[in-house]
């Protein structure tokens, strides 16, 4: 058990850097996870929206104010692009990338979301989310190419 410990620790270290920001960006899902159902649970009951299975999201959404609603998109959206980013850095650990521009450039990626993740829920300043969003997908097209070179 303990050599399985120790080639794990060894893995997560130098021989698999990309783990670290895969893994940091999980764990800020389950932050924002966290934070949605903080803002989310006790607005339902202070605004007295009706849980009904047959109540739709939409209908939801429009009961409790747009504030509340912020983390939860955001939590969405933590569900959407950043799935790339996982196959992505999956695929580059198994194929042994670990230069620094790869990793520096996985560590900007989990950053730009981060604080784009902050300023969606609680500001939702449009313009500075949008550009935000627009440098980390820029980011993430260069870490798909990465993959995509090294791969083919």
């Amino acid at each position: 058990m303990s050599s399985f410990l120790n080639n794990s620790a060894n893995l997560a270290g130098t021989a698999a850097p990309l783990l670290k920001p895969l893994t940091t960006l999980g764990m800020w899902s389950i932050v924002m996870e966290v934070w949605l159902y903080a803002l989310r649970f006790p607005a339902v009951e202070k605004y007295k929206v009706k849980i009904d299975p047959s109540i739709s999201a939409a209908s939801l959404e429009r009961a409790l104010p747009p504030q509340v609603q912020w983390p939860a998109q955001n939590f969405n959206h933590l569900h959407e692009q950043p799935t790339y980013f996982i196959a992505a850095m999956l695929t580059l650990t198994l194929l042994g990338v670990r230069d620094a521009a790869t990793v520096n450039a996985a560590w900007a990626y989990v950053g730009l979301r981060i604080v784009h993740s902050l300023v969606h829920s609680t500001t939702n300043t449009i313009l500075v989310r949008f550009s935000l969003f627009a440098l980390s997908s820029t980011v993430l097209a260069g870490l798909i190419g990465r993959t995509a070179w090294v791969l083919f």
